[in-house]
C-alpha cells in the first residue's frame, strides 16, 4: 500500500471529528446559514421563473424576503400572546397534574401513601437534620424562554437577510460550481444535480409547510371541539412539531392529553384529545403527505431517525427540523452522482425507485 493510501483514512477521520466539533461549537452561527441555504434552494425555481419574465434578481430577492418578514410579523402579532400564555401556564398545569394523580382515588394515591408512611418512619431522624428548602419561581420557564427569544429572533432575521443576498446573487454560486469542474460531461451532470435538488427540495419543503399549516388548523379546531381554551397555542404547536419526524406527533399528543386532563379533569376527554391529535397526524403522515409529495422523497426510516437524533444532539430542536431537508439533499446528490448511487439507494426507503437501477447496474 502506498504511503498516501495509508494516510487517507486517518486524515478523513480527523476531518470528520473536526467538522463535528465545529458544528457543535458554531451552532448559533451555522443554524441560520443552513436555514438560509435551504430557503435559497426552495426559492430558486420561482426566482428563475420571474427572472425569465424580466424581473431583476435584487427585486425578486426583495419580494421574497419581504414575504418572509411579513410572515414573521404576522406570526409574532397573532400567535405570540396565546403561545406565551400557553408556556406560562405549563408549570401550574404540571403542578395541578401531579396533585390530581396523587390525590385520594388518583392513580398514584397508593404510592403517595407509601411515601408518607416511610416519611413518618424516619421522622425522628429527619428532625435532627436541617431541612433545605429550594424556592422555584413559577415564572422560571417563561423567563427562560423570553430570555432566549431575542437570540432566536436575531438568528431568524440573520437567516432572512442572508437569503436576500443569496437570491439577489442569482445563479452566481451555481455558475462558479460548474466552472470549477474540468470536464464538460461533469459540468452538465452538476447542472442536472443542482436543478434536481432545487425542484425536489422546493416541492418537499413547500408541500410540507402547506400540509403542516392545514394540520395545525385541524388540531386547533379539534382541541376547540374538546373544550380546551388554549386551542390556538395547541394548533401552533402542532404546526411546528410536525416538522420533527417521529417525536413531534408523540410529544404533541402527550401535551394535548396532559393539558386536557389538568384543565378539564376528565380522563376520557384527555384520552380523546390525545387520540384525536394522533389520528390527525396519522392521516397526514399516511394519506395526505404520500398523495401530495412524491414517493422519491421517502427515506430509510432507521437512518432518518439516527440523523434526526444526531442533529437534535448538536443543534437541539432546530436540528430536528433541518435534519430531514439535509438528508434529502444528501440522498439526491448520492442518487445523481456516479459512484454514490448505492449509498443513495441505502438512504432511500425499502421500495425506492433506485432499486431496479442498482440491480441492473451491478
Amino acid at each position: 500500500m502506498q504511503p498516501s493510501r495509508r494516510l487517507e483514512t486517518p486524515i478523513i477521520g480527523i476531518f470528520i471529528i473536526l467538522l463535528l466539533h465545529v458544528m457543535v461549537w458554531a451552532s448559533s452561527f451555522l443554524i441560520p446559514i443552513t436555514a438560509a441555504i435551504l430557503s435559497y434552494l426552495v426559492f430558486s425555481r420561482p426566482r428563475r421563473w420571474l427572472a425569465r419574465r424580466g424581473l431583476p434578481d435584487m427585486l425578486i430577492a426583495t419580494i421574497f424576503t419581504s414575504f418572509l418578514f411579513v410572515l414573521l410579523g404576522v406570526a409574532i402579532i397573532w400567535f405570540a400572546e396565546p403561545v406565551v400564555n400557553f408556556i406560562d401556564e405549563l408549570p401550574e398545569l404540571a403542578r395541578d397534574f401531579q396533585q390530581e394523580l396523587a390525590s385520594e382515588g388518583g392513580p398514584l394515591a397508593a404510592l403517595n401513601e407509601a411515601a408518607t408512611a416511610i416519611g413518618d418512619a424516619v421522622e425522628g431522624e429527619t428532625e435532627k437534620k436541617p431541612l433545605k428548602v429550594e424556592v422555584v419561581s413559577d415564572k422560571s420557564t417563561t423567563s427562560t424562554i423570553l430570555t432566549m427569544a431575542p437570540s432566536v429572533l436575531g438568528q431568524v432575521v440573520f437567516a432572512i437577510f442572508l437569503t436576500f443576498f443569496l437570491i439577489g446573487s442569482g445563479d452566481f454560486f451555481a455558475r462558479r460550481t460548474v466552472e470549477s469542474i474540468a470536464r464538460l460531461r461533469d459540468k452538465r451532470r452538476a447542472v442536472e444535480v443542482i436543478h434536481t435538488i432545487e425542484e425536489r427540495l422546493g416541492r418537499y419543503l413547500g408541500g410540507i409547510a402547506v400540509i403542516n399549516a392545514g394540520l395545525g388548523l385541524s388540531i386547533g379546531t379539534a382541541m376547540w371541539f374538546w373544550g380546551l381554551s388554549n386551542y390556538i397555542g395547541l394548533g401552533v404547536m402542532g404546526f411546528v412539531l410536525n416538522f420533527v419526524p417521529f417525536l413531534g406527533a408523540v410529544a404533541g399528543a402527550a401535551i394535548s392529553g396532559f393539558i386536557a386532563y389538568v384543565t378539564l379533569g376528565d380522563g376520557w376527554i384527555a384520552f380523546g384529545a390525545a387520540a384525536t391529535y394522533m389520528a390527525l397526524t396519522s392521516i397526514e403522515g399516511q394519506v395526505v403527505t404520500p398523495l401530495l409529495i412524491s414517493r422519491r422523497m421517502e427515506l430509510n426510516t432507521p437512518i432518518l431517525f439516527l440523523v434526526v437524533a444526531f442533529f437534535a444532539y448538536i443543534w437541539s430542536v432546530i436540528g430536528m427540523v433541518v435534519a430531514v431537508p439535509i438528508l434529502i439533499v444528501a440522498k439526491i446528490i448520492c442518487d445523481e452522482v456516479e459512484g454514490l448511487q448505492r449509498l443513495g439507494y441505502f438512504l432511500g426507503d425499502a421500495e425506492g425507485s433506485g432499486a431496479a437501477e442498482i440491480d441492473e447496474s451491478g
